[in-house]
């Protein structure tokens, strides 16, 4: 029998580790500092570690999938923080509709690419 899981947390890196951190912060995370080279970033029951580690390959092969109660909400609200005006290299791109439900996506300052979904 396999124990109750409780949760997952996935390490991400960072090419410019202040910025990232800024970036997630205005996201609505809220920064838990562990380390000089690592925080945790979490909101209620999901939580990710940020490192300051940067592997171009890796990065680039980074996805993450966010589930959103409100997806439309929360677009807009990340709609006007203005973050590609703020931030180089982040990419906000428009709701889509799938068959299974609602995403849009979001490139973060180091490319990492953010799922953020609704299921139907």
């Amino acid at each position: 029998m396999v124990p109750a899981i409780k949760t997952i947390r996935p390490f991400i890196g960072a090419k410019n580790y202040e910025i990232s951190k800024n970036f997630y912060c205005d996201l609505g995370f809220e920064e838990i500092e562990i380390s000089h080279n690592m925080s945790l970033f979490k909101t209620e029951s999901v939580a990710f570690y940020l490192q300051k580690a940067y592997v171009k390959d890796w990065i680039d092969n980074t996805m993450v999938f966010l589930e959103i109660s409100n997806l439309e909400a929360y677009y807009h609200q990340l709609l006007a923080l203005n973050l590609p005006a703020k931030y180089p290299g982040v990419v906000l791109k428009p709701i889509i509709t799938l068959d299974w439900g609602r995403e849009f996506f979001l490139h973060d300052p180091s490319g990492i690419l953010w799922h953020l979904g609704e299921f139907r």
